[in-house]
C-alpha cells in the first residue's frame, strides 16, 4: 500500500471499528432502575449507606447495560412531576427491562409533602401508567413491593411497612399481568429471622463512636448500610430466579479457580 494511503486508511479503520462499537453497545439490553432512595445511587460521602441498587448491578456481566435512575425522596408521583420517567421512556426498546419499587414517599408519611405524597388510588394509577407505557416500547417491567423498615410495635413485633401500598403493587401485578417480586416480605422475614440485635446491621444503626461519621450515633430504620443492601439485593435476585425471568440469561456465571 503506498504510504499516501496508510494514514487515511488507518483512520477509516479506527473510525469503522468504533462505529461497530457503538452499534453494537446500543443494542445491548438495558436494566432501568427506577425508585426511591432504598434502591439509588450514593457517592462515597454518604459511606457507608447504599441503596440497593448499587450491589445488584455486580450480579449481572457485560452483556446488558444497568441505568440506575432512583433517586432519594421521590415517588410515583414526583418522578413522573420533575420529568425523571419521561426520558427513560424515550430510550426504552425491545428486550429491555424496568424494575420499578415505590411506596416509602407515597405513603401517609409524606402527608406534610404534598409534591410527593400519593394515595394508594393514586399510587395505583401512577403506576398503571408507568406499566402502560413500559409495554408501549415492547420492554418488560418488574414490580417491586417497597422494601420493609426495621420497626418494632409495643410488644416487639416487626411491623409490617407500608401495607397499603405493598397490597396495592400486588393487585397491579394480578390485574396487568406483570413480573411481581414481593421485596416487603422477603425483607420482612429477614429482618425477623436476624432478630432486633442483629438486623441493626442491615440499616444505617450505629451505636455512638461506633464510626466516625456519627459521633453521637446514629438510628436510621429505613436506609442500609452497605452489607443491608447487598442482602437487599440478594432477595431481588431470588425473586428474579423463582420468577424464571429473562433476566436470568445476563447473571454472572460461577467463578472457578484453575
Amino acid at each position: 500500500m503506498k504510504t499516501k494511503y496508510i494514514i487515511p486508511f488507518i483512520i477509516l479503520t479506527f473510525f469503522s471499528t468504533f462505529l461497530v462499537a457503538q452499534t453494537s453497545a446500543s443494542k445491548k439490553p438495558k436494566i432501568y432502575l427506577v425508585g426511591d432512595s432504598t434502591m439509588c445511587l450514593y457517592d462515597e460521602s454518604r459511606f457507608p449507606q447504599e441503596g440497593w441498587g448499587m450491589p445488584f448491578a455486580n450480579f449481572f456481566d457485560d452483556s446488558i447495560e444497568i441505568e440506575n435512575h432512583a433517586k432519594g425522596g421521590r415517588s410515583t408521583k414526583s418522578f413522573l412531576d420533575e420529568n425523571r420517567w419521561q426520558p427513560i421512556v424515550d430510550s426504552l426498546k425491545t428486550g429491555d427491562f424496568v424494575l420499578i419499587q415505590f411506596g416509602h414517599n407515597d405513603s401517609a408519611n409524606s402527608k406534610d409533602h404534598p409534591n410527593r405524597y400519593a394515595s394508594p388510588e393514586d399510587y395505583k394509577k401512577y403506576m398503571g401508567k408507568y406499566i402502560n407505557e413500559t409495554r408501549a416500547k415492547d420492554a418488560t417491567i418488574i414490580l417491586i413491593t417497597p422494601v420493609t423498615q426495621r420497626k418494632y410495635d409495643s410488644n416487639g413485633e416487626l411491623i409490617k411497612s407500608h401495607k397499603e401500598y405493598c397490597d396495592a403493587v400486588i393487585e397491579l401485578g394480578t390485574a396487568y399481568n406483570v413480573p411481581l417480586i414481593d421485596l416487603n416480605t422477603k425483607s420482612h422475614e429477614l429482618v425477623k429471622k436476624m432478630g432486633p440485635e442483629f438486623s441493626r446491621n442491615l440499616y444505617m444503626i450505629f451505636e455512638p463512636n461506633e464510626l466516625p461519621r456519627f459521633p453521637k450515633g446514629f438510628n436510621d430504620t429505613t436506609h442500609f448500610s452497605e452489607f443491608g443492601a447487598r442482602k437487599m439485593a440478594e432477595l431481588v435476585l431470588q425473586g428474579i430466579r423463582e420468577l424464571n425471568l429473562d433476566l436470568v440469561n445476563y447473571v454472572v456465571k460461577p467463578y472457578f479457580k484453575q
